[in-house]
């Protein structure tokens, strides 16, 4: 290269970086904070996804369903269950962790998360006890006035830790031997299915200390075998059997009530091979007085979790069938919004969201590629 050539070059590169670095340093530095969303409306999912190929760090996903956005994520524990307070103020997660990543000292925590910023407002170490089993709605939950947090635990032994949400401290461990889950009731009680078949409540003071405990009778586990995951109306809680009849149960008492069994399908349905499925599985509208149901053709014995692209709709005053629903996904966990314009959502096995518009009776749109593997989803009381 001529020299004068590669000196004018030199120049120019020199001029050039030099103008780059003063351009760089006028450039305002990045800021590091937190963004506020809106406070939540009736509508926000939250969706619980249990990360299966990462599943020691589990997320909790923030969606508006209606523009398809997602406002935001929770990180979370290993398989952490999450709930909604009634104010919608906060989302609890029940978090476990490793010193070690996948190994050395555990701990666990319950987790209080703000649902504005997204970030965590308080946190207590609670028992090394909760169920790390694959999230059920009520393995978690909360007292109607969201004073106390239940916490399901299983070592194989079960038992129910109280935090109390003031004191922001562990209020008790409650044994419920042969029994599992928590049903909240009211402000100072909920209830556990139990092995023998029957409903154990479980009443407590304001400190959150057992104050008396009853057994009813719910049904025989010799005879009747009995979903778990149940779907609550107010004071009423809806079961479904394996093969479709509604079991409720009134906790609005001194004691609970069993209701009337009913079931989803007609004799000659039954005879078509239409069955439950899903793992969340029902859901119901309050304000339309309806239940709505994962169900599918071709029922089996072994096919009850089975998803479906198919979602009936029933009325809880008749019991008749009064609406169908479909998508091309396979849904397998609904929860419908509390509101006078109620949303159905679905989460399905690909991890979208399903959003139907129930008081048109019709599919809306799908939410694509919004978690990994969902579990439930969540949305305001």
């Amino acid at each position: 290269m001529n020299k004068r050539l590669f000196r004018a070059s030199g120049v120019a590169a020199v001029a050039a970086l030099v103008w780059t670095a003063s351009a760089s340093a006028q450039l305002p530095p990045d800021e590091i904070g937190t963004v506020t969303l809106d406070e939540p409306g009736p509508h926000r999912a939250y969706i619980i996804d249990t990360q299966f190929d990462n599943a020691t760090t589990g997320k909790v996903v923030v969606v508006d369903p209606e523009e398809k956005k997602m406002l935001g994520m929770i990180p979370t524990g290993y398989l952490a269950p999450s709930v909604l307070s009634h104010d919608d103020t906060r989302l609890y997660s029940a978090d476990t962790f490793w010193s070690r990543g996948v190994r050395g000292v555990r701990t666990d925590v319950l987790t209080a998360w703000d649902t504005q910023t997204l970030e965590p407002s308080w946190e207590v170490e609670i028992p090394t006890k909760r169920a790390n089993i694959l999230m059920e709605r009520n393995m978690l939950t909360m007292s109607n006035d969201d004073r106390f947090v239940y916490i399901y635990n299983f070592t194989p032994a079960t038992s129910v830790t109280v935090v109390d949400t003031e004191a922001q401290d562990v209020a008790s461990e409650i044994d419920i031997a042969g029994c599992s889950l928590n049903y909240p009731i009211g402000d100072r009680a909920f209830a556990s299915i139990c092995g023998d078949g029957s409903f154990q409540q479980v009443k407590i003071d304001d400190d959150g200390q057992e104050v008396s405990r009853t057994r009813t009778k719910f049904f025989d586990p010799n005879e009747t075998p009995m979903n778990e995951r149940a779907v609550r109306d107010g004071d009423m809680y809806y079961f479904t059997t394996l093969d479709g009849d509604i079991q409720p149960i009134d906790v609005s008492g001194e004691a609970p009530k069993v209701g009337e069994r009913w079931s989803l399908f007609t004799d000659a349905q039954r005879e078509e091979g239409w069955g439950v499925g899903g793992w969340q599985l029902m859901a119901i509208s309050p304000a339309l007085n309806q239940m709505y149901v994962l169900v599918h053709p071709e029922h089996a014995d072994r096919n009850w979790e089975d998803p479906s692209n198919t979602i009936w709709a029933f009325d809880l005053d008749t019991h008749e069938k009064v609406g169908e629903l479909k998508t091309e996904n396979y849904v397998w966990s609904l929860n419908a919004t509390h509101d006078d314009e109620p949303l159905l959502l679905g989460v399905n096995i690909d991890g979208g969201l399903d959003v139907f518009d129930l008081t048109k009776m019709e599919y809306m749109h799908t939410v694509d590629g919004i978690s990994a593997i969902p579990a439930l989803v969540l949305s305001s009381h």
